[in-house]
């Protein structure tokens, strides 16, 4: 037996699956197409995860096009994140072309142009339906791994939430924990110190500070009301469809908090949410992650730990998560561990380092000897992609070089106007797209405090009300004594009193006088 017909027959017995798959693209043996010999992807295993790596301009994109609308034709609803925007073209449907038919032809496989049912979704000024989340369903544990908070920090965190929860002090955006961090550290020290205890200054000065950093990086748009109920990323059109759910997040490649904020919440939500599954004969929902690095390139250790657990605990619930990157090594060996199928578009050797690196990534993959994986990983054409996954019984596949199908839906963006009639024809557009602003942590306490200072105010008006009082008696008692003095019969008494006091004082100085006038003529005869 030759080596090419070795090959053909480890590829068919090693992707022959009994339950439902997708068509990834045709088999590669040196360089060249087997037309028919078709690599497949089977949907019971979609819940293993995966992993889309590649250079830029490989094709990881159309790579992940390729399998959402795959996923979508076969019932199974996907998220995909939009970073660069170019994904929004899913939902057209594609322009044959000679270059597309040919290639169509060589995979061996008919080329049928089709759209897909898509729904466009937005965390900021992006058209599309508005996803927001309050803080109370982060919880404290995981809204202080969104900050980066210590261990004491993290035990303010849950004991500002159990504050609020036994004063039913709704924490809804982040205005709300700002305006609990000023009063329990200001006016409701006092009221805090008696029940849970003491904040520290500094601390509370920390957590106000990365609160401060998460606004900055757009984040306040994102927490509020209405909250999205990620039930809807799992719904089907009438036809059977899978709906694909686009978040349009090109507006946040700077901001990697408010992006991994977000896709953490989504992963905690969806944990939360759904139920129990076990094994399943295709995924309940998909998530493709674009531009990974962005999730892990600013998480702590305790993040990437709660990333960890929720994409080993996930599984179970249905759900598979791929992760689409430049290169392997940008997604935690811990996490990487976790990813069953891989797909690897080329890598480029400009430096020793890169080809440190791609020597590392071919280690990642099954052996195989049929080809020399370090050296054909820098010279995969657009298009092309080492794969390996996990059959139905979780053992990997052989890793084979294939030639992806082209997707079926436009590859290209969609126009604005395009856009404009998708989200306007959307079911649940006037439910998500309106505001919601009910009264919460914020307006509560600065309604407490405004009837504080009003409770103050009348008292100091008490007061100064007593005073008068007290202060108008003295004056009138000195005015009643004043008038008794004054009046005419008070004159007249004190004249009479004043003018028998004289006669009678006179009186006596006229007897003494007479008396010392009798002495002195005596004295002189």
């Amino acid at each position: 037996m030759s080596k090419l017909e070795q090959f053909k027959s480890e590829v068919e017995s090693g992707y022959a699956f009994q339950g439902e798959s997708v068509v990834l693209g045709a088999a590669m043996f040196d360089r060249k197409i087997n037309s028919g010999l078709l690599v497949k992807m089977p949907l019971k295993m979609f819940n293993r995860h995966g992993l889309i790596a590649g250079a830029t301009g490989t094709g990881k994109t159309k790579t992940l096009q390729v399998i959402a609308e795959q996923l979508s034709k076969s019932g199974v609803p996907s998220l995909l994140m939009d970073v660069k925007g170019d994904l929004s073209g899913i939902a057209a449907k594609g322009e044959p072309n000679a270059r597309i038919e040919e290639r169509s032809g060589q995979i061996g496989i008919s080329f049928t142009a089709s759209g897909n049912p898509v729904e466009f979704l937005s965390i900021s000024g992006e058209k599309g339906l508005r996803v927001r989340a309050t803080v109370s369903e982060f919880g404290p544990v995981l809204f202080s791994k969104i900050l980066g908070l210590n261990e004491t920090q993290s035990g303010m965190v849950a004991l500002i939430f159990k504050y609020c929860d036994d004063n039913q002090l709704p924490l809804l955006d982040l205005k709300d924990v700002k305006r609990v961090l000023q009063y329990l550290g200001d006016e409701g020290k006092e009221e805090l110190t008696k029940t849970y205890g003491t904040l520290s200054s500094a601390s509370v000065g920390t957590i106000m500070r990365k609160i401060v950093e998460l606004e900055q990086q757009g984040a306040e748009v994102f927490f509020g009301e209405p909250s999205f109920d990620v039930e809807d990323l799992c719904r089907t059109n009438p036809k059977g469809e899978g709906i694909i759910s686009v978040l349009r997040v090109t507006d946040i490649q700077d901001k990697p908090k408010l992006f991994s904020t977000v896709m953490l919440q989504l992963l905690a939500e969806i944990y939360a949410t759904f139920p129990e599954a076990g094994d399943v004969k295709k995924p309940k929902l998909c998530l493709f992650i674009d531009e990974a690095h962005l999730v892990f390139a600013e998480a702590s250790k305790s993040l990437l730990d709660q990333i960890e657990a929720i994409i080993k605990l996930i599984r179970s619930k249905g759900i598979g998560i791929f992760f689409i990157t430049q290169n392997p090594a940008d997604i935690p060996e811990s996490v990487l561990g976790q990813l069953g199928m891989k797909v690897q578009h080329g890598l480029r050797a400009f430096t020793a380092k890169d080809r440190k690196a791609i020597n590392m990534a071919a280690e990642n993959y099954p052996e195989t000897d049929f080809y020399d994986t370090a050296e054909l990983m820098t010279e995969l054409g657009i298009g092309e992609c080492f794969f390996t996954t996990l059959n139905e019984k979780g053992i990997p596949t052989p890793l084979v070089h294939t030639c992806v199908r082209p997707p079926q839906s436009r590859m290209d963006i969609l126009t604005d106007d395009e856009i404009d009639r998708i989200v306007e024809e959307s079911d649940l557009v006037h439910q998500y797209n309106r505001e919601v602003d009910r009264e919460s942590a914020y307006e509560f306490l600065n309604a407490k405090l405004e009837d504080a200072a009003d409770e103050r105010h009348r008292q100091q008006m008490e007061e100064q009300q007593e005073k008068a009082r007290q202060s108008r008696g003295r004056r009138e008692e000195k005015s009643t004594f004043e008038e008794v003095l004054s009046s005419p019969v008070t004159r007249q008494v004190s004249n009479t009193i004043a003018r028998e006091l004289m006669r009678g004082l006179l009186g006596v100085m006229g007897v003494k006088s007479t008396s010392r006038r009798s002495t002195r003529r005596s004295s002189w005869l």
